[in-house]
Parts: C-alpha cells; sequence; structure tokens
C-alpha cells in the first residue's frame, strides 16, 4: 500500500516530475519551436450512471494492456482529531474479504490471472488499482465492485493490522528524522486547517481506534455516488462501459455528508520549530501559504508558481543546481516543491541539508538571496525556454505511461477539478511570462507567510537495532 504524505522529492521537486533521463529530450525541445501536441483527453470517454458514478475510459491500443482504478473521495482532509489516518487504515482492510472473496482471494485472483494491483491514500482521495492483459477486465470489475459496499471488516483482522499500520508510522515517521520533521512542519504550518493531519495518523489515534470507527467511515464514503472508476489502455470504451453498467450500476448510491470547511487561520507573522531526533545531518523544510489551481482566484497564479518552481530547482540548469551546490557549495542537497493539484490552500516549500561546514543559517540565507532575486530582476528568456521544454518532454514521457495517464485523470477528478484541464497543461505553463514569476514571488514568498522547521541532530544510538517491517503492502 502506498502512502501519499510528503509531497517533497529527493530528485527534486520539478514541476511535472521530470526524470533526469528526459534531459537530453528537454535540451533538444529548447532549440526548437514548441511543438502542438494532441491533446491528452483525445480518444477519452466519460460515462455517469444513476447511482452517482462516473466512468472515465481512455483508449491507448500501444500495447495489449490496461490499468483500472477506482478512486474515492476521501482522505486525511476529510478526517478530524481522534480519527486521523482511518482511511490509510480502511484502505488496509479493504484487501482482507468480503462473503464472496474471502481474505486472501483478491490476491490470489490478480496473480492467476497475471496482474498486479496494489492501493494509495493521500491527503485528498483514496485509491485501488490492477494492471492486467487487456482481456481481464472483468476480473477487476467484479473484485472492485464486490468490495465497493461488501466488506467484512473483521475485528481480529482489525486488531492486527492496526498495528501494521502503527509499525508503519513508527518505521516511516517516527524513526525517520526528515520524514518526523516534515510532519512536525506541517503540524505548525496549519493550526485549524485538516491539513495539518499526517495521512498515516497521529499514534495515539491509531492505538485508540475501534471497528466500529473503520465500520462508519466506509459506510459514509466507500458509495459510488463518490467513486470514479478510470480504465486506460488497449479496451473498447462501449465494451467498458458495458462491463461497469453489469457489475456497478447495481450498487445503491448513499448519502454524503461532505465535512465542515475547516479554513486556515490567517498567518500574521513567521513561524519556526525545532525538532530533536537521532539523525547523522542537519536538515530543514521550510513553505509559504500558496493557493493551489483549485483554490486560486486567479488561476494564472499556479501555473506561475509551478515554473517558478521550476526555475528554481527544475535539473541541473536550475538557479539552486548552480548557485547552491556547485558553485557556492552551500547545499549538499536542496529542492523545492509547489503541490498545485490538491483540493485545498497549500504549501511553496524548499527543503535540503546544508553542505559540510556550512550550516542550515547559511543555507535559508542563500535561498533567500534567490527569492529576492526573482522579486526584483525578471527571468530570461532563456531559462523560461528551458522551462517550457521540459514542460513538453516530461508530457510526452508520461503519456508513455498507461498507469500515468489514469493516475493524472483520477487524482484531478477526486480533488474537484474536471479531468479535461489537462488538455490546458502546457499551453497554460508556456503562456507562463517572466513578469508572472516576478509577480507571484512578490505576491506569496513573503516572510509573514513562512514557516521553517529545523531538525537538529541527535547522537544516534548505534546499539539498538534497525527493524525491518513484518508486512506492508507496496
Amino acid at each position: 500500500m502506498r502512502l501519499i504524505q510528503n509531497p517533497q522529492t529527493r530528485l527534486g521537486a520539478n514541476l511535472l516530475g521530470l526524470k533526469l533521463p528526459l534531459m537530453a529530450l528537454a535540451a533538444l525541445l529548447a532549440t526548437v519551436a514548441i511543438p502542438a501536441l494532441a491533446k491528452p483527453s483525445d480518444n477519452t470517454h466519460e460515462y455517469s450512471f444513476d447511482n452517482g458514478l462516473k466512468l472515465i475510459v481512455k483508449e491507448d491500443h500501444r500495447a495489449p494492456v490496461l490499468v483500472s482504478q477506482v478512486w474515492y473521495k476521501v482522505g486525511s482532509t476529510y478526517e478530524y482529531d481522534g480519527i486521523s489516518g482511518i482511511s490509510h487504515a480502511l484502505e488496509h482492510m479493504m484487501f482482507k474479504g468480503t462473503e464472496k472473496f474471502p481474505d486472501g482471494a483478491f490476491d490470489r485472483i490478480v496473480s492467476e490471472n497475471g496482474g498486479r494491483h496494489n492501493a494509495f491514500t493521500s491527503q485528498d482521495y483514496t485509491g485501488y488499482y490492477q494492471e492486467f492483459e487487456k482481456s481481464r477486465l472483468e476480473v477487476s470489475f467484479q473484485l472492485e465492485s464486490d468490495r465497493m459496499r461488501g466488506l467484512l471488516l473483521p475485528e481480529e483482522e482489525f486488531k492486527k493490522e492496526i498495528r501494521v499500520v502503527m509499525e508503519e508510522r513508527q518505521l516511516r515517521t517516527e524513526d525517520n528524522p526528515q520524514a518526523l520533521t516534515y510532519e512536525q512542519f506541517n503540524a505548525a504550518a496549519f493550526v485549524s486547517s485538516s491539513l495539518r493531519i499526517p495521512v498515516v495518523g497521529w499514534m495515539n489515534d491509531l492505538e485508540n481506534m475501534t471497528i466500529d470507527d473503520l465500520s462508519d467511515w466506509y459506510e459514509q464514503w466507500y458509495s459510488p455516488n463518490n467513486a470514479t472508476i478510470v480504465v486506460v489502455g488497449d479496451v473498447d470504451p462501449e465494451e467498458v462501459y458495458s462491463l461497469a453498467k453489469k457489475y456497478f450500476a447495481p450498487i445503491k448510491s448513499s448519502k454524503i455528508k461532505q465535512p465542515k470547511p475547516r479554513q486556515e487561520i490567517e498567518q500574521t507573522g513567521i513561524r519556526k520549530i525545532v525538532v530533536k531526533a537521532p539523525a547523522e545531518l542537519p536538515y530543514f523544510i521550510s513553505g509559504y501559504k500558496a493557493p493551489s489551481l483549485l483554490t486560486a482566484k486567479d488561476k494564472s497564479d499556479a501555473y506561475a508558481l509551478a515554473v517558478l518552481s521550476a526555475v528554481l530547482d527544475g535539473g541541473n540548469s536550475s538557479r539552486f543546481a548552480k548557485k547552491l551546490i556547485r558553485g557556492s557549495e552551500i547545499a549538499a542537497n536542496i529542492s523545492t516543491g509547489y503541490r498545485m493539484h490538491s483540493r485545498g490552500e497549500t504549501l511553496f516549500h524548499f527543503d535540503g541539508t546544508p553542505a559540510e561546514g556550512k550550516t542550515i543559517n547559511d543555507l535559508i540565507a542563500a535561498i533567500n538571496a534567490e527569492i529576492a532575486l526573482l522579486k526584483t530582476e525578471l527571468v530570461s528568456n532563456k531559462e523560461l525556454d528551458r522551462i517550457k521544454a521540459q514542460v513538453v518532454a516530461s508530457e510526452v514521457y508520461q503519456r508513455d505511461s498507461v498507469s500515468s495517464q489514469a493516475s493524472t485523470i483520477g487524482a484531478l477528478e477526486s480533488i474537484g477539478l474536471d479531468w479535461r484541464i489537462i488538455d490546458e497543461f502546457v499551453e497554460k505553463i508556456t503562456a507562463v511570462t517572466a513578469k508572472d514569476i516576478q509577480r507571484v514571488a512578490k505576491k506569496y514568498l513573503i516572510e509573514d507567510k513562512l514557516t521553517i522547521a529545523e531538525l537538529d541532530p541527535q547522537p544516534l544510538d548505534t546499539k539498538q537495532p534497525r527493524r525491518a517491517p513484518t508486512h506492508l503492502r507496496h
């Protein structure tokens, strides 16, 4: 099971997740005019059912494979104090069986049909997927439709699985100094918003979670009118629709009671925290409050922030790589990130480790100098051309994967954005100007909206053996 909690990436927060092998392609594209790409929505079909279920099918006939995903609009931002981590815990329990397919049958059936499957939980959604040869879609629909409303949730299995979740939290957060720092940073950055809740949940809430809590959460959110099915691959849309109608249309909808809005209180000054934990190296993470594409009053701000992030940390030619890592050698590593696609407010963030002989304050000062430069000097046309070439390269790369195509569609739908905006992405990014970048830097990268968390390394306990997880699904 995949936990999508920390938005930072150790490869650098490129605005589209650009992989290093694509740098050569990006460099080539930077020397020519940006080509016109076919629309991502081409060969994509949307269907709706009377019970509120939405089905989106995208044809991709390059290989005889498919990916089938079921997305539920529920994640940690739907949770509240006392039940944090419940969406992720329920994800674990979704593999514990129904009357028709008892515990263990799901894994066995997928394997017997040559497929693979997994699940993921994030702040905004929970998803389940299977990857199969193209003739096996009905297997996916049989399994997913059955557990949409037919999960058994045996208490003894819950008691065992919640211990696995607690162990997962211990290993991935409490025993990981950087992850622990991020969690504390996020809780400091957001005070009243549910964005402060970690996806894995707080340990005390996990310790006190009950099977009744889980059952109530399942009944409330796992319903066809709170779900989107996305199928991408070598499929016939009408055949997919017929199968979906057969297996999902008979499922009754339920009344979805949306959580009350928990708007973040206005931040009126810089916030700083120190996290003391056993670690080898110092580390920091900082972030400025910023709107997502969904919450921005001016949608162009979100695209400009994405390009700004890539100017600072968009590969080996970016400012941070050239100036802070190779140039002044202040940073051992540093990344920048902006989560444009989010259901609520988000952060424009930095994180990194200072180089040997340098301090976190040195590194933060260097970052601040780069921010000040963005506010006073326009980004050059050469830099913008490089970023826009990377956008096209990444878009081309993403379309090579049926899973990436499906995940983009599902995530957009689940946070409340029409999936068709993917048609506009390249155009919107390439329309960003140097003045747009300067404008959003001045508007959002201001100290009163900044939160900083610093990891203060404590001595490592070399006598304590590092534990390995018993069984974590991935």
